[in-house]
């Protein structure tokens, strides 16, 4: 299946924005290390994945993409012990984890030091939430805490509408609905979240279940 190659097209209105993005994350951010919190990896149903690996191969878990893709390395060292205090901290929220060994999935390639998290196998988005809470202290050391998603992820849809101009209406209302959960007050935040989770639109923006953009408080 072809998927968009945001990546490698500079004409795409996309990358000038990732551009800035990058800019801002190893410029004025220079974060000691990163957490990613992956949208393709998921633990068990109780028990999140942490990778604590220090050397870290890519995992090539895409099909249809141009053959650059494949090549693609980014030299990456894993922090075993950012691994080991992240299982603190969640064992310490009462959360389960178990330490692994493995690449870095294409959620993840990254330059910087990463300690790649994997989300439950569950959609309960209050589980999430609250490993987002779990670690937000980390933020205080200068380390970066990512849940990677997207708001929006029908690939079957993408494929019927590629070339439309206009948006899918469900891909607008749903990202605004996630918009408006995230920017609440922290003490609203978590019941907003739910409740976007169970929109009609939710279901049409993840057809497939994965609740991967409702991992992170932060």
């Amino acid at each position: 299946m072809k998927q968009p190659d945001v990546q490698y097209n500079a004409r795409h209105p996309a990358y000038p924005v990732l551009q800035n993005i990058g800019k801002e994350i190893t410029q004025k951010v220079k974060p000691k290390a990163v957490v990613v919190f992956s949208g393709h990896w998921e633990g068990e149903p109780n028990t999140v994945l942490i990778n604590k690996a220090e050397h870290t191969d890519l995992i090539y878990d895409f099909y249809g993409f141009p053959p650059e893709f494949y090549e693609a390395q980014y030299p990456n060292r894993g922090d075993p012990d950012l691994a080991f205090k992240i299982m603190n901290l969640l064992d310490s929220a009462g959360i389960k984890s178990k330490g692994v060994t493995r690449g870095l999935d294409h959620g993840v390639w990254s330059g910087f030091h990463v300690v790649q998290v994997s989300l439950y196998m569950s959609e309960d988005p209050d589980k999430h939430y609250r490993l987002g809470q779990a670690v937000s202290s980390l933020r205080d050391e200068g380390i970066v805490i990512i849940g990677a998603g997207m708001s929006v992820h029908n690939l079957r849809d993408y494929v019927l509408g590629r070339d439309k101009s206009d948006p899918m209406p469900y891909t607008v209302s749903f990202d605004e609905a996630l918009r408006e959960a995230v920017e609440a007050p922290p003490a609203e935040r978590q019941v907003r979240m739910a409740e976007a989770a169970r929109r009609p639109d939710a279901r049409q923006a993840h057809p497939v279940g994965s609740p991967e953009v409702f991992d992170l408080e932060t």
